[in-house]
């Protein structure tokens, strides 16, 4: 499987998205530095999105986007 990819707020619903990863199906979703081996280096644009440069890599090599609602419901269902 390629892994998945969505983007989540740092600190609850309403915080800063930054890109999150799951390499495999039963991993918890993490944010996108705790994969140093699928990370780009993020470019240095103020007030840029953090995790861009690794979501265009990672979209070339076939990992799926997964939209923010459903993948907050994925962490609901696993946080119970």
């Amino acid at each position: 499987m390629v892994g998945q990819m969505c983007w989540l707020s740092k600190l609850g619903k309403d915080g800063e998205k930054i890109l999150h990863l799951k390499a495999q199906p039963n991993e918890p979703w993490l944010p996108y530095t705790a994969y140093p081996q699928f990370a780009a280096p993020d470019y240095k644009i103020p007030g840029g999105s953090k995790g861009w440069a690794t979501y265009q890599k990672l979209m070339k090599a076939g990992w799926t986007l997964i939209p923010s609602s459903q993948a907050r419901e994925l962490v609901a269902l696993f946080r119970h």
